[in-house]
């Protein structure tokens, strides 16, 4: 049987490497510029959900299938109010993981709004590592 705490840090582990990979795929996507500015901010969100995802597990705090980030900060506040405190701004990235990916639900991303929604996953992705 495997130990709890190994099985923890395999889960922890994989919350990273696809938080990771929606980070690369931002990234390199927003290196093309404009015309995947929609899909820059999807993965963006992704990226930072992910993250916040991996933070809870380690911490062992049960989170609900969601990609609303407040939701996720609310529940890391519990273990961690500092870290929480200071990624409440990245809260705006909601929206580009569900109602980006659907016409009509809001307008398309721009490439301005892509660059800063990067910026703020790699916020996330600097503290949660740190955090770890």
């Amino acid at each position: 049987m495997t130990p709890p705490e190994e099985v923890k840090n395999k889960l922890v582990a994989e919350w990273l490497t696809k938080a990771d990979s929606d980070m690369n795929a931002a990234e390199h996507l927003m290196a093309a510029g404009a015309p995947f500015a929609n899909i820059v901010a999807f993965h963006s969100q992704q990226a930072a959900e992910k993250y916040l995802k991996a933070f809870l597990t380690s911490r062992q705090v049960a989170f609900p299938k969601t990609h609303d980030l407040e939701e996720l900060l609310d529940l890391a506040e519990t273990s961690d109010p500092n870290l929480a405190a200071s990624l409440r701004d990245v809260i705006v990235l909601t929206p580009y993981g569900v109602e980006l990916r659907y016409p009509g639900d809001r307008p398309d991303a721009t490439i301005d709004e892509a660059r800063q929604v990067v910026e703020l996953a790699r916020k996330v992705r600097a503290a949660v590592l740190a955090a770890l």
